[in-house]
Order: C-alpha cells, then structure tokens, then sequence
C-alpha cells in the first residue's frame, strides 16, 4: 500500500497530523495498534496554545462547551494566569478519549486512512522512502511511503526500530491514577500536600471521582499496579479506605524525563511522546504533542507535494526541539515544588513570593501556557516568530478562520496592488486578505506594521521589514507563473 506519510499511532497527536497532512494536499494512512479507542482518559484538558491551535482548525466548537479559568498554579503554588492578555489555565473537563474522537472523526473527513489493530513490527529506511510492516486483523501487510511519523507515545515502538537515541534521567517519583465511583471524596483539585506525599481528587461528574495520589520516593515495582496497591497508598496518605470502590481503570506514571536529540532521521520523524516524555503537570503533554503536528503537518505536506523549499522540513527540529525542551525543564521544577517533602517548603515559600510579582507571574504564565513561544526566524520586531492572536477583523471574521484550510494568510492593511502582485505567484497557497485587526495586542498588529505574513500553523512569518517575496519563497517555495489571486 503506497501513501505519501505513515503515521503510526492514533492518539491526539498522530490523529491531528493526519488532519493537518490532509489539508496540505498529502495522502496519509494512520496505523494503530488498538482494535477500539480505549475510553480511558490520563488528560483531562489542554492549554490555552491547544486552545488556539484548536480554534484555527474550526475544532475547538466541536468539543461542545468548554470552560476556563485564569485561577492555576505552578508547582501546587497559586498562580493568576490572568496576568498575561488571552491566558488561561486551559481548558478543562474534555477527557482525552473525546480529543481523540473529535479529532478522528475530523481526519476521517478530510480524507485520512485509518487502519485500527495494527501494530507496526518492522520498519525500514530505503533512502527514497520508507517500508513498514505491521500486523493486521489479517496477519502480516507491508506499507510503503515517502516519509514515516512516529506518534506512538512514551514507550514508542517507531523511536526504537528507527534508533533513536532517548537521552534524560530517570524516574525518581511516581504517581498513581484512579477513575472510581460510589465514593464520598472530598475534592482537592490542585493537590494537597500530607504527611508521607501528596494527594489530588476531583469530580469527573455521574458520580465518578478522579484521583492521584503520590507517595515520597519510588517503589521497587514495575509496570501496572492492581488496585488495591492505589487504594493501599490512599489509605496510608489520606485515612480514607477505597478498596471496595467501583474502579473504572487505573495506571501509573513517573517523572522520568527524556527527549530524543533529533525529532528527524532520515525519512522517519517523532513527534509527541515519542520525542519526549515528563511529569504531567499542567496538562502540557498533550498541548506539546499537538503543537508538534501542527509544526510539521504544512511542512511535510510541502514536502512531499514538491513545493517545499530547501530546508523546511529540518525546521521542525530547529523550532520544536527548543520547545520541547523548556517544557521539560518547567515539568522538573514543578515536580520538585510539587511533590517533594517539607525540605522544600523554604523554596515553595521563595516561589510563591516571586509569583505574586507582576513580570515573575507573566513569565511562568507564558512558560505553562505555550502563549510565549517564539520561533527564531531572524532579526524582526514582535510578533515575527510568534503567534497571531485570534484578534477580530471585521464584522464577520477573525484570524482563526482564515487558518481553518491550513494555507498561508497574507493578511494585508493596505490593499494595495503591489502587495496583491508580489503574492500573486503564491497564490495556490497563500491566501491574500485584505484587513486590519479591530482590536489591538501586545503580541497582534503593532503599531506602523501594515501586512503580516502567516504560515499555515498561524505562527508570523514577515511583517514588512524585508522583502515579501523573499519570505514567501522561504517558506513556500517557488512562486508559479500564474496571475494574482483575488483577495478576500
């Protein structure tokens, strides 16, 4: 079966690649091991950049209706995300299991293949593209494809038959995960520090409450514990017995920490867990993980379609290595803060004094959110290299709905003929739009810029400090000879 990409894994990441592969004019086939979606849920929500990324794809109204809050913490310590224009503690109460369904059937609509119950067991470089071979409800079929994406988790079948190297340190905490029912448990929704750990619970609603309890140090054991062993630690940490409780599942997680040194070999790529894995703290897990296919689904659609100009595809790592790294970084600290014994209270104590300054508090609240990530496109004024808000435009449109086909936005103040030319030979790919925002940001339209050029992942890619057409060969390729497209 010949494609343009393989995606191997079916979770938020490898589903939205599939999507934004679609939109770029790639065929894509997903392949996942599981025969059914699992229902089971270790995310409860995403942050405010998933938020945007969401909204820029038309997705976010399909989850139904979602709340935030700018009440967060870092570490367990309080923090306002309110501080920062636009920031939130994301969005909460969308179980991962609905992420997935949405963004499946999503794909699906765009034209996606996927193939449930196949688990990949061989995998191959040639050079000029990649075989792969898994095993099927049917036994053993091979596919073949210009490029491969793992998207398979932290324990990444593709990042081991491609050979990846998985650098960082180990486990030294863990954390156990309950759904249970038929219980009367008093919420602790940012975690509780007790003698002997730390505690969290919180309402999942029909009578289902979530809980996570983490003891000091780490046991000897490996793997899934039963039950009884979460209700064990419960006990000893809360002297609440939870042992006959109606379970609906349970796991366990650790803070090891780890991150490939490259997200690209050859013709393979990592993108999510598979590049990177950390302590779920603040939910940015699954934000990084569907930034990453956002940052790479418009370039290896380029890619593989030919219009890609040399070096695209590379950016991937140069943009979302950096970031992949602070967020590790940021998941450590709040570990320590988080879930260590009293020694820390004197830094927890240091911490919360910091957060209670003004730029201290912007600082983690842009850290957590992903709302100050900036890419390194050169020299330039804010917002070169950074996100375009979903400010209005007119009466009718905002930034976000000029991003839902994933096509370049040449979002143009002045209306005049020459920038309507100089796009003209991009016109297949980038759409001129003739507007101003309405409303003004930090981060939006500053004041004497005129026109923004956006990529399609809605990052700011020229604001009329160079040439345009240099930057839109940069990061579309070669113009056409064509006549310039009409602006909306």
């Amino acid at each position: 079966m010949k494609h343009d990409v393989i995606v191997v894994g079916a979770g938020p990441v490898g589903l939205m690649l599939a999507g934004e592969l679609r939109l770029g004019g790639a065929e894509v086939v997903v392949l996942e091991a599981r025969a059914v979606p699992s229902g089971q849920s270790r995310g409860l929500g995403f942050t405010a950049r998933a938020t945007e990324v969401f909204a820029q794809r038309g997705l976010l109204g399909r989850f139904g209706a979602v709340e935030t809050t700018t009440q967060g913490h870092f570490g367990g310590i309080p923090l306002d995300f309110g501080v920062v224009d636009g920031a939130h503690f994301g969005v909460r109460g969308i179980p991962q299991h609905r992420v997935e369904a949405v963004l499946e059937q999503w794909a699906g609509e765009l034209g996606a293949t996927i193939l449930r119950g196949h688990s990949l067991v061989e995998l191959s470089d040639t050079g000029d593209g990649v075989v792969a071979v898994a095993d099927g409800p049917d036994g053993p079929a091979e596919f073949s494809a210009g490029y491969l994406v793992g998207c398979d988790g932290g324990q990444s079948t593709v990042r081991g038959l491609a050979g990846f190297d998985f650098p960082g340190t180990a486990a030294t905490r863990e954390m156990y995960l309950a759904d249970v029912a038929g219980c009367d448990i008093r919420p602790r929704f940012i975690g509780e520090r007790v003698a002997g750990g730390m505690v969290m619970a919180a309402p999942l609603g029909g009578g289902v409450d979530r809980i996570i309890v983490c003891p000091l140090g780490l046991s000897p054991g490996a793997g899934e514990p039963a039950f009884g062993e979460i209700a064990d630690r419960w006990l000893e940490l809360t002297g609440q017995r939870l042992h006959d409780a109606e379970v609906r599942w349970h796991s366990r997680f650790t803070d090891a920490t780890r991150q490939v040194s490259t997200y690209r070999k050859g013709r393979v790529l990592l993108a999510g867990d598979a590049a990177h894995i950390h302590l779920p703290a603040g939910g940015q897990g699954l934000s990084l993980g569907v930034q990453d296919a956002v940052n790479l689904g418009w370039k290896l659609a380029a890619t593989v379609r030919g219009t890609a100009p040399p070096g695209l595809l590379d950016s991937y790592h140069a943009e979302r290595h950096p970031v992949g790294s602070r967020v590790l970084r940021n998941t450590l600290a709040q570990g320590l803060l988080y879930l260590s014994g009293e020694e820390v209270d004197p830094l927890r104590a240091i911490m919360a004094e910091l957060m209670a300054v003004p730029d201290a508090a912007r600082l983690l609240v842009g850290m957590v959110s992903g709302l100050d990530i900036r890419y390194d496109l050169g020299p330039g004024p804010a917002p070169l290299g950074m996100r375009m808000p979903d400010v209005p435009l007119d009466a009718r449109r905002t930034v976000s709905e000029l991003l839902h086909d994933g096509r370049g936005v040449l979002l143009d103040g002045t209306g005049s003929a020459g920038l309507a030319a100089a796009a003209g030979g991009w016109a297949d790919r980038v759409d001129h739009v003739v507007a101003r925002p309405l409303a003004h940001t930090p981060a939006g339209w500053p004041a004497g810029v005129a026109a923004l050029l956006l990529r399609p992942d809605g990052y700011v890619a020229w604001t009329g400090t160079t040439e345009l057409e240099t930057e839109l060969g940069r990061w579309f390729g070669a113009a056409r000879p064509m006549e310039a497209g009409v602006a909306r």
